[in-house]
């Protein structure tokens, strides 16, 4: 079993160790990625590297997360064009079971693939 630091220090200030914050991000940026490659290999399409990162914003005088954005960094995949590829990580950004349970937080995705560097809201 790994014993994590987790208290006060480790959400507020300069703890070591982790905080609810930060799992959640880890488990949106998973979600949304195991998504995304589930949704391509159903295409027949073989998803290459995919990396996702998840930045959660946080507003304590607006009661908590106030919106989280992914980043996805995605080799270019034979076959699907860039926009092709936008539509599947925008539609496995608003279906993830995650991003589904986080419906009332803005969630924004950042695509980098091929020739695309893309904010999508």
């Amino acid at each position: 079993m790994n014993k994590t630091q987790y208290s006060f220090n480790t959400r507020f200030a300069d703890g070591i160790g982790t905080n609810p914050e930060e799992l959640l991000a880890a488990a949106h940026a998973g979600c949304f990625t195991m998504a995304l490659a589930y949704a391509l290999s159903q295409l027949g399409l073989k998803p290459g590297d995919m990396e996702t990162t998840a930045t959660v914003a946080v507003d304590l005088s607006k009661g908590g997360i106030t919106g989280i954005e992914l980043t996805l960094n995605a080799s270019q995949i034979e076959g699907l064009s860039s926009a092709a590829f936008l539509e599947h990580a925008t539609a496995a950004k608003q279906n993830c079971p995650v991003s589904k349970a986080l419906g009332g937080v803005a969630i924004s995705l950042k695509v980098n693939y091929q020739d695309l560097l893309q904010q999508v809201g």
